[in-house]
């Protein structure tokens, strides 16, 4: 009888004998050899690593040990991204140093990583909260402040009174605080930027390059950034209503191809026209603040009823002296766009129409839709979009939009009044940070000398620790001592900044860091030129636009100071999908975890009291809902190898996977199965690396299904097809287990071929039990730095056939399978393709129909295929 596989015996023995070879160090770089750089998204430090967690750096992992096996010098650190306002909020709460809860959540972390069998090379890890690291990053502050990337100005910020920071706009959530819930404040403050413009064009054109990354990815960067072409130009104020400051009203528009629809201007509650006003007009300046408080972010604004307020001001038209229109404030126009001021065409623009009913402004349209009569043209509430031809407008009837753009550009730039401009939605990225917990930002300021950096040779600025959190605000301006300090240039009392820098720099560098650490400098110049860039870059797509493209600003202004090579941070990215678990309520509302509660099919009861639970939607794994499940219980029970396994097999990376027991489970199964595969091979002089070259019959096609299987798993992990390569192995599993009733010496020959195959395909996904496999077949050494298998062609190139794979008479997939194989085999192989699974959820089958050597097409009940 075959024996069990115990993972509590067998994996940490083999993580032992891993860490004792230090088999995972990247060691020094080695230009003879291809290198592969594989970084997942590094944890903030909060307590302890979840589902979602291994589930990113299980995909990182099997890339990481695959290209290893390959041949490839792969370098695959960890790191911990280690400041942050929750460790500054848990000082608070629990009296306790944010340094010390940052600490203890790291060693727990570690632990619980450790154990998964990660393929790291833990000697390059740091977390960014360690003075060896932060050092850098205030040498790297004072060297783009040298080179005019780094300034300082006065801006206005969104102000959390609670918890008295700076929030970016997307903190902000309908007026409030995304932690603390307060109401936010507009304030100006002294701020320090980073020039992120200063790249602004490049940022944009070099998405096109970047094909290793998710289109989606592409396009949100492109929208952020949103470089538009137009017009920047001025209105005169009509005589009657001269405007309380000097000069025009600038306004820069991507559509003057509309202006003679114009029906009104409109400026933003900040503009200074508006501020002007405001001080003489309560009912303004009340309305303004309604605005402020309502939300500053481009989508809470489009989100809002359009509101405004008429300034009674109004200005000339520039292409007909004869026309004025209103001057109206209002709460969509964003000040950090353009020039915080519009003109407003409500005929073709959806915002501008919703203003424009409201409000009883007129409404022209000026496009013409292709074909169509103009005398059949009104507009309802729906405003005309699309393409066609200008009308009602002058020298422009007639032009189709582009060359009517061109021509009102020409115009104005002929009457002196505006010029063609290419424009950008991008804004510099305000860095100050009220808070202690971060990053000292390396500035002194003296009343005599101004802001003045901090000389290198005092670096790093280094947190003080005996600091307080007793009090509302930033600690570092409470510490009797830390920040009183004389000035590096004239030796006159000074102060340092006590505003530290905004977490997101801490991680927007820290790739270029893990390649080399050497004490004197950022970066190892010839490991950055080695290792650089990034080869596959893991994690989620919440971090799609600030954290990326602040890492692609780093790149450029690191590789302008000299400090690393490349434009561009990360050659291919991948965004993993949330891992998902059922909620549950009690009666009186509380959340309850899922080991609080027994489930008997749909039904679930809660423990402690016997009543029955809500149970509520599928939602992703969070702390708040309680709908987490810890790695640390699945591992003990089922072991690290399991969860790996369940994490990447149920479901495509990209899409989200719900957890479930019966899921886990049934990986544990399949690790039995394939336990037993490799237990019931009998003693044997062969080892794992063996050829059956005179194979026939059977024998020959268990060897044209391992080399199958090589070729197949090889193409699905290198385009994150992970589910698509543990389908691969049910595959072979199933193949090697029904060999197993041949007792032949020309079997037994294969059945090892086919086995030592299999450790190989395994040990990306399932570490532990491959290296178990791979010495229970006699393989030496290390499975994971056995060289991955080489599928040969003779073998991939016989009678094999594709099969669509029909859902309900829609293609959602295809089998690669031996000419003749039988239906049954077909149904079984077609109901097991993960893609087939997707479709199917939920659904009754009705039947299976299978045409041999042409299609499979499963039905289900209540379709009409």
């Amino acid at each position: 009888m075959a024996s069990r596989y115990n993972h509590k015996d067998v994996e940490p023995r083999q993580r032992a004998r891993w860490d004792a070879a230090k088999l995972f160090a990247a060691g020094e770089p080695d230009p003879k050899r291809a290198k592969c750089y594989v970084l997942e998204m590094f944890p903030y430090p909060s307590g302890r690593i979840h589902i979602g967690h291994v589930r990113n750096y299980a995909m990182g992992d099997v890339i990481a040990r695959r290209r290893r096996a390959a041949g490839d010098q792969v370098l695959h650190p960890m790191g911990w991204d280690a400041f942050g306002l929750p460790a500054e909020n848990a000082a608070r709460e629990r009296g306790e140093h944010p340094d010390v809860w940052t600490r203890q959540n790291i060693k727990l972390m570690r632990s619980q990583l450790q154990q998964l069998g990660f393929a790291i090379d833990w000697s390059r890890e740091f977390a960014t909260c360690e003075p060896s690291y932060y050092r850098h990053q205030q040498k790297m502050f004072l060297d783009l402040l040298k080179v005019g990337l780094v300034y300082r100005k006065k801006s206005k910020v969104n102000w959390d009174p609670v918890e008295n920071t700076v929030l970016a706009n997307e903190q902000v959530v309908d007026g409030r605080g995304w932690r603390s819930g307060a109401l936010v404040e507009q304030r100006f403050l002294e701020q320090w930027m980073f020039q992120i413009t200063r790249f602004g064009e490049e940022l944009v054109t070099a998405l096109d390059g970047l094909s290793g990354w998710p289109e989606k990815v592409r396009i949100m960067q492109q929208n952020w950034i949103g470089r538009s072409e137009g017009l920047r130009f001025s209105f005169a104020f009509d005589a009657a209503t001269p405007c309380p400051l000097p000069g025009p009203l600038e306004v820069y528009t991507t559509r003057p191809d509309t202006l003679f629809g114009a029906s009104f201007a409109a400026i933003s509650v900040d503009h200074p026209i508006t501020l002007a006003l405001a001080q003489t007009n309560p009912e303004l300046e009340a309305f303004a603040e309604s605005c402020r408080r309502a939300g500053t972010s481009e989508e809470a604004i489009e989100t809002q009823e359009k509101r405004g307020f008429d300034t009674g001001l109004r200005v000339v038209h520039p292409f007909d002296a004869s026309k004025t229109l209103p001057l109206w404030v209002a709460n969509f126009v964003l000040m950090d766009y353009g020039t915080g001021a519009i003109f407003a065409c409500p005929a073709h623009d959806q915002r501008d129409l919703d203003f424009a009913r409201k409000y009883g402004l007129p409404v022209l349209p000026v496009v013409l839709p292709h074909g169509a009569d103009p005398s059949d043209i009104s507009i309802g509430d729906t405003a005309l979009l699309g393409d066609g031809t200008i009308f009602n407008s002058s020298f422009l009837d007639g032009l189709s939009i582009g060359e009517a753009k061109s021509a009102a550009i020409a115009k104005m730039e002929s009457m002196g009044r505006g010029k063609g401009t290419v424009n950008f939605r991008l804004r510099d990225w305000g860095v100050s940070r009220q808070r202690y917990w971060g990053c000292p930002i390396p500035i002194i300021h003296c009343p005599t000398c101004g802001p003045v950096g901090v000389p290198e040779d005092q670096l790093p600025v280094e947190l003080p620790e005996d600091v307080t959190f007793d009090r509302p605000g930033n600690p570092l301006d409470h510490h009797p001592r830390w920040k009183h300090v004389s000035c590096p240039t004239c030796s006159r009392p000074a102060v340092r900044e006590t505003d530290t820098l905004d977490t997101f720099v801490d991680s927007s560098w820290y790739w270029a860091r893990f390649c080399g650490q050497p004490l004197d400098q950022p970066t190892d110049l010839k490991a950055v030129e080695h290792w650089l860039p990034v080869d596959h870059y893991i994690g989620g797509v919440e971090h799609a636009v600030l954290h990326l493209l602040y890492s692609r600003f780093f790149a450029r202004a690191m590789k302008l100071v000299g400090l690393q090579p490349t434009h561009e941070p990360f050659t291919k990215l991948f965004t993993q999908g949330m891992v998902t678990h059922a909620t549950f309520r009690s009666q009186d509302g509380r959340w309850l975890s899922p080991d609080e509660v027994t489930l008997t099919g749909t039904n679930a009861t809660e423990i402690a009291t016997g009543a029955p639970a809500i149970v509520g939607p599928i939602e992703k794994m969070s702390k708040s809902k309680r709908n987490t499940v810890d790695p640390d219980d699945i591992v003990a029970t089922y072991g690290a190898d399991v969860a790996r396994l369940f994490v990447l097999s149920d479901s495509p990376p990209e899409r989200d996977v719900e957890w479930s027991v019966s899921g886990v489970e049934g990986s544990w199964r399949f690790i039995q199965k394939i336990w037993a595969s490799f237990d019931a091979l009998p003693a044997t002089e062969l080892g794992p690396m063996t050829t059956a070259s005179q194979a026939s019959g059977p024998a020959l096609d268990l060897r044209r299904a391992a080399h199958k299987a090589i070729a197949a798993m090889s193409l699905a992990i290198d385009t994150y097809r992970f589910n698509s390569a543990i389908a691969n192995l049910h595959e072979l599993v199933g193949h090697v287990r029904r060999a197993e009733a041949d007792t032949s010496a020309m079997m037994l020959e294969a059945r090892i071929e086919a086995l030592g195959i299999l450790a190989r395909l395994l040990q990306p996904f399932t570490p532990h039990l491959a290296e178990e496999a791979w010495t229970r077949i006699g393989g030496e050494g290390f499975v994971a730095v056995a060289p991955w298998p080489i599928a040969d062609e003779s073998l991939l190139s016989d009678a094999t056939i594709m099969i669509p794979i029909q859902v309900d008479g829609k293609k959602r997939g295809e089998l690669h399978v031996t000419k003749g194989l039988d239906k049954a085999e077909l149904e079984r192989m077609a109901l097991n393709l993960p893609e087939a699974i997707h479709f199917i959820a939920g659904r009754p089958l009705d039947k299976v129909i299978v045409v041999p050597d042409r299609i499979v097409n499963i039905v289900t009940r209540g379709s009409e295929a």
